[in-house]
């Protein structure tokens, strides 16, 4: 088998770039970070001379127009293979129409597939301490699910595995600020986006 490195690019806001700034312990984590850990050891294991590079392409304070207006530079120009794009929570911050939010996303789905290079759409995590937030967030993550199975694109609900499924505020044990998740909800993410795409990928790619 040839030796070949997959590149990831995660692309996104404060999210992707991790615990940066806002960290609550004396541990930094990103679930590119996690992701690329998880990976490397279930190779390991496999025995399998395949590498996995997860670029971290999150800016803080990011809205997804600024993810579009970077993503020739930070995703095309990298010669990613795959691209995760996790945005919005700005956004919707900022009061913006989740459809308007929806489309910029959906324009890099469709700006990745036109490159040949694989999207994987997330949903926004949920949010504590913003009730009034929860709303546009799961009306948003709706229109992602949709317009990512009208594409044939893998989606991973971050919502879901970070988000207490009785009020579905994030969880406490995930948050560090009600925004910004912790190192264990940062591994959260990184583990749900292993279990629920990249390993299956992998474990396919490897056969």
């Amino acid at each position: 088998m040839n030796v070949k490195t997959v590149k990831i690019v995660a692309l996104g806001d404060s999210l992707t770039v991790g615990e940066t700034g806002f960290s609550v312990s004396d541990e930094s984590t990103s679930y590119p970070e996690y992701l690329e850990a998880l990976a490397k050891q279930h190779l390991a294991n496999l025995r399998l001379s395949v590498g996995v590079n997860v670029l971290n392409r999150g800016i803080n304070g990011d809205l997804t127009s600024g993810m579009l207006e970077r993503f020739s530079t930070d995703v095309v120009e990298e010669k990613a293979d795959y691209v995760v794009i996790l945005g919005g929570a700005n956004d919707i911050g900022w009061g913006f129409d989740p459809a308007m939010i929806a489309h910029n996303l959906t324009t890099m789905y469709d700006g990745a597939l036109n490159k040949g290079i694989v999207p994987v759409a997330c949903s926004v995590p949920s949010i504590l301490g913003f009730d009034e937030l929860i709303p546009p967030r799961i009306h948003l993550n709706g229109m992602i699910h949709t317009q990512a199975e009208k594409r044939g694109v893998h989606f991973v609900d971050f919502f879901t595995a970070t988000a207490d499924p009785q009020t579905n505020r994030l969880s406490e044990d995930y948050s560090a600020d009600g925004l910004h998740l912790n190192t264990k909800g940062y591994q959260q993410m990184g583990k749900c986006m292993f279990d629920k795409w990249l390993r299956v990928l992998l474990d396919e790619n490897t056969k």
